[in-house]
């Protein structure tokens, strides 16, 4: 896609849209760097993130970067409640915004 048209896209968002979407970049970032630096504390034997916070974070919209940070950092992969309920948090977030976008 070429600038020009990247950017009337863009300008075309309300500024709610605009707000939502950087939520969720910003919660997915959080949701990336927080498996990383519990896996980086889980190696230190150091003070780690609560599971339950973890979870809370893919819940609030960090679920893409939390499964994709659970894989890159090879951590909670181990534990099946990471692997079974991560990926349904995401595909569940997937169908919610598409179910929203149509309403």
């Amino acid at each position: 896609m070429h600038l020009h048209i990247f950017m009337s896209k863009i300008t075309q968002l309300n500024y709610f849209e605009i707000i939502g979407i950087a939520y969720l970049i910003i919660i997915n970032i959080i949701g990336f760097g927080s498996m990383g630096i519990d896996k980086a504390r889980a190696k230190k034997n150091a003070w780690r993130i609560k599971e339950k916070t973890l979870f809370i974070i893919a819940l609030i919209g960090g679920s893409l970067g939390s499964n994709i940070g659970m894989y890159t950092f090879r951590h909670k992969t181990k534990h099946w409640y990471f692997v079974v309920f991560m990926p349904l948090i995401l595909i569940a977030q997937i169908a919610a915004g598409i179910v929203l976008k149509i309403v």
